[in-house]
């Protein structure tokens, strides 16, 4: 079981890392500068960039900080709820994570624009998975309520006798 710390550190790196990342595609990607010799798309977009810099290692930190007590726990004991998100971040992250820092350091255009994929559909799967690891025990906790179970994902229910 995640603390409460450290679901708020996985749900605050999450939102800003992808929040910048989400932000700075639509800068880089979709908006199209007014001034032809400009070397930025948007104003914002460098500042855009830093913050997802500079943000994405409190997401590596919040995951490494999971690993055992939420991660590697929950595989040992067979827990199957949310088991296929968890496991489709689990396999995102890497290639996220190793992407992010292969682009920084790329020096030949092929290599760039290769990890350029790598990283943007990596994330894009990274933060579908997470919405739906999110989105899961909603379900769960809106069939135990309806269900009148008690105990199912920790909420009380009480039966009408």
């Amino acid at each position: 079981m995640m603390t409460r710390f450290e679901a708020l550190l996985v749900h605050l790196s999450t939102f800003l890392v992808g929040g910048t990342g989400l932000v700075y595609a639509w800068f880089r990607y979709v908006t199209k500068p007014e001034d032809p010799y400009a070397v930025v798309n948007h104003p914002l977009q460098p500042a855009v960039q830093h913050a997802h810099v500079l943000c994405a290692p409190l997401l590596v930190f919040a995951a490494a900080l999971i690993w055992r007590r939420h991660v590697a726990d929950r595989w040992r004991q067979s827990h199957i709820e949310r088991r296929r998100s968890g496991l489709g971040l689990v396999l995102g992250f890497t290639p996220l994570v190793a992407s992010g820092y292969l682009l920084q350091v790329a020096t030949d255009e092929p290599w760039r624009q290769a990890w350029v994929v790598v990283h943007l559909l990596s994330g894009g799967l990274w933060l579908a998975a997470y919405a739906a690891h999110q989105l899961t025990p909603r379900r769960a906790r809106a069939a135990a309520v309806a269900g009148g179970e008690v105990g199912i994902a920790r909420i009380p229910v009480r039966r009408e006798e």
